[in-house]
This record gives C-alpha cells, structure tokens and sequence, in this order.
C-alpha cells in the first residue's frame, strides 16, 4: 500500500530506527515509546489487521514473534521478562492499519493493561 507509514518504512522511503530484519519481518524502535524498550515488530507483507490473517500466514505470524524474542535477547531482558500486544481496529487502539507486534520490556508490567 503506497499510503501505509510502515509499508513505506519496508521499501526505504522512510528510516525507522532498526533492531532487527531478515527477508519477512522488520523491527524498529517505537516514536513514542510506553517502556524503556517499545519495539514494533511488522511484517513486511502488508497485512491490515488481524481479521486479514488466513492459515497461509500462519508461519509469518510465528516469526513475529520469533523476531520479538530474538529483540528481547538482544537488549537483555528476555530473562528479565517482556509483553507482546497485538492491537485489532480501533477501538482495541491500533492506529496504524498494517499488522504490528509491540514488544515492551524494561519495566514492571501491571494488569490489566487498561
């Protein structure tokens, strides 16, 4: 999608502060961050939100995750602990229309998270 921040930020029109990337998934550093590290995970294949997912992207959706925990172990506080949200449409808070994993650590982590 020509309009899509993060789409954008796949192609290299835009440079987010990159923590990780292999050939499906990008992670960068959140603009504003909730924790002392606030890492968005996105797939590279525009996926709008979750109700757009089918079993053929089953394996991406797993390397998201993958890729938070190899963040998580490369900041060093994996052992420590960290959160995973996934927001869906607008009222659960996604602001952005491309699948994006936040990664959270740094901080204790109360519940529920509001």
């Amino acid at each position: 999608m020509s309009d899509c921040l993060f789409c954008r930020m796949v192609k290299g029109e835009i440079k987010p502060d990159v923590v990780y990337e292999d050939e499906d998934v990008l992670a960068f550093r959140d603009l504003n961050p909730q924790a002392p590290l606030h890492v968005l995970v996105i797939p590279k294949l525009h996926l709008a939100t979750l109700n757009d997912l089918d079993e053929t992207h089953a394996a991406l959706m797993g390397k998201l995750f993958l890729a938070a925990k190899k963040v998580a172990e490369q900041e060093g506080l994996a052992e420590r602990g960290y959160r995973t949200v996934i927001n869906c449409n607008a009222e659960a808070g996604q602001s952005v229309f491309h699948i994006h994993l936040h990664l959270l650590a740094g901080r204790a982590m109360h519940w529920p998270p509001g």
